[in-house]
């Protein structure tokens, strides 16, 4: 196990009361994680609603967890791994309900194009800088919502929350060898998704100058 915060063991003083049954402790030990939680979600899914159902449901897996839980790595890294499970969960089966859904989409009537409608539609008026901004994060939200979940994974553990490639290992329950390429696979997948929407937005910028 890593060295130990002050934090940590304020975290495994909390986990033996639970285990006592002081359920203060879990109401503190919740309280302390939940807007992190909430954050992995938030940026794994990119849904406020959906991320907050999200935290709930990894919260109750980590309560029920907490009995069995082994102290072999921080109880952070431990409640992180649990969420990203949540999240990577519910990717899984997002995938598999727009294989089918595109099924039946193609004997069914043409919806394209609603959705650069509907997004065009929501655009405002806005100071020049403030618009490259918010247009630079919401492209690097969207390539990240195209590359492969794992590998958006494993980017916001290491890039966001700065979490080492021991920690990142034991996360994503894999060797701790295989991180570095894992990591150098993502980030030339997340730069070749935002190579693609720059091409294409560059594109039709082009085309809307004619």
């Amino acid at each position: 196990m890593d060295t130990m915060t002050d934090a940590d063991a304020r975290d495994l003083v909390l986990v033996h009361a639970f285990r006592a049954g002081d359920q203060a402790a879990l109401t503190e030990l919740l309280e302390r994680y939940q807007d992190r939680l909430f954050g992995v979600c938030m940026r794994m899914v990119n849904d406020s609603d959906l991320a907050q159902d999200m935290t709930q449901e990894a919260m109750v897996k980590i309560i029920h967890g907490l009995p069995q839980f082994s102290g072999r790595s921080k109880l952070s890294t431990w409640m992180i791994r649990v969420t990203m499970n949540v999240c990577l969960t519910w990717r899984r089966k997002q995938r598999l309900r727009r294989h089918a859904s595109l099924d039946a989409a193609c004997s069914g009537p043409d919806s394209t194009g609603s959705l650069g409608s509907s997004l065009a539609d929501e655009r405002e008026p806005e100071v020049e800088g403030r618009v490259e901004q918010m247009e630079a994060r919401s492209r690097l939200q969207d390539a990240l919502s195209q590359i492969e979940p794992q590998q958006r994974a494993i980017l916001l553990l290491r890039d966001l929350h700065g979490f080492d490639y021991r920690e990142i290992a034991s996360i994503l329950a894999i060797p701790e060898g295989t991180v570095k390429s894992r990591l150098f696979r993502a980030r030339v997948a997340l730069r070749e998704s935002m190579e693609r929407l720059e091409g294409s937005g560059g594109a039709a910028s082009s085309t809307g100058k004619r």
